[in-house]
């Protein structure tokens, strides 16, 4: 699994190191803001996927004195770190792209520049397709956040080059043309990729730091739920508590039962009820405090509706 994870990591920064060297040239060459952002924006890629492939070599190490929960929200940290970048991009964007628009100065490409331009592009979009494809199969396999968010982060720049290859497009509609409009495409194609990057950076960063404030994920509370309404001796639950860290889900709750069950009966239903949670949501840590079914408890603890 480790393996698999580490493998995938390495891939996206060897893409990301390739796309960023091709943008950078062929945006110097070419004095296209919309390329030269790109360029940036794969820069940016190539930091997050390096915190990417490193994070996930730590986040699977075992839990230790130090880590009494293991490393997994290292993961965490590393996709809100992703959000961080990605604004960081987002604003220079932005700044260059209404300078200008402001200023005047458009985009003129000579066909050598356009042939370049164009190759860029789309090469970004192809590799962007396969590396977004294979790092979210392997997230969604793995459980890994930081995979997930890398994903998504690469997904996103599929659109972000589209945008920036429509721009191109409308730059050679303004040379046959002359309609002034087009002559700001290439600027308002940056602008249309910092859009792109702010809704990316909200969703990337509003997952991460749900999960690292320990945000209860809504999915398993309603998993553990369904799950529990499965085993007719559970009277009743209280105190349900879920937190995730990594790819890791730690889950807490307290359980009602007949007070005439024996403890070896106990035992073997709570033994069934990990099986059955530990089946349905992976890497799942389970604990669970069973209580018999007295009025003492009924009135001293508020239980969950089943």
């Amino acid at each position: 699994m480790i393996k698999e994870k580490k493998r995938v990591a390495l891939l996206s920064v060897f893409a990301a190191v390739f796309l960023t060297g091709f943008k950078l040239i062929v945006g110097i060459v070419t004095g296209s803001l919309g390329i030269l952002s790109e360029a940036l924006h794969s820069g940016l890629d190539l930091v997050a996927a390096v915190i990417t492939y490193f994070s996930v070599r730590v986040s699977d190490k075992p839990a230790d004195k130090d880590h009494n929960y293991g490393h997994g929200k290292v993961e965490n940290l590393s996709a809100f770190i992703e959000t961080i970048l990605l604004l960081i991009t987002c604003f220079w964007i932005i700044y260059e792209a209404i300078h200008r628009i402001v200023s005047g100065k458009g985009l003129e490409l000579n066909s050598v520049q356009t042939v370049f331009s164009f190759i860029v592009v789309i090469t970004s979009i192809a590799i962007d397709v396969w590396r977004s494809r294979k790092l979210y199969i392997v997230a969604k396999k793995h459980n890994s956040q930081a995979l997930e968010a890398d994903a998504l982060h690469f997904s996103t720049d599929i659109w972000s080059s589209g945008v920036v290859l429509l721009g191109l497009i409308c730059v050679k509609i303004y040379e046959w043309t002359q309609i002034q409009i087009f002559f700001y495409a290439d600027s308002v194609a940056a602008l249309g990729v910092a859009i792109i990057v702010l809704f990316v950076s909200y969703r990337l960063g509003k997952k991460a730091i749900d999960v690292l404030l320990d945000k209860a994920p809504h999915e398993t509370i309603e998993k553990v739920q369904k799950t529990l309404a499965t085993f007719p001796e559970v009277k009743l639950y209280h105190s349900l508590k879920v937190r995730t860290a990594g790819a890791d889900t730690f889950i807490k709750f307290n359980i009602h039962l007949d007070p005439d069950m024996n403890l070896r009966l106990v035992h073997e239903l709570c033994d069934n009820i990990e099986k059955a949670l530990n089946a349905q949501i992976d890497r799942s840590e389970i604990y669970i405090h069973a209580e018999p079914q007295d009025s003492f408890h009924l009135e001293s603890e508020i239980p969950d509706d089943l």
